[in-house]
């Protein structure tokens, strides 16, 4: 079995018309996503994700890059040093 990594993605989202779009890849990684935290930021016309992640380290770079590729969704990526 591959070695995975925990990790934690948070994404803002600035185009509101990239939300379908990101809700489809975090679907195709379902199985690797531990858990996700929405929180819609009304007064500056915003989302802030945050995702919840073990996979190996390739699956996260994969998912953080498709993310980040989205007009106006910004990401960055914290790996844990928990490794299973």
């Amino acid at each position: 079995m591959e070695e995975t990594r925990v990790a934690i993605i948070s994404i803002i989202v600035k185009d509101l018309d990239s939300v379908a779009k990101l809700n489809a890849i975090l679907h195709d990684y379902y199985d690797y996503i531990i858990g996700r935290m929405g929180i819609p930021y009304k007064s500056k016309n915003v989302n802030v994700i945050s995702v919840a992640v073990d996979a190996p380290a390739d699956v996260i770079s994969a998912l953080s890059g498709k993310i980040g590729a989205l007009q106006g969704v910004a990401t960055k990526t914290a790996y844990s040093d928990i490794v299973g």
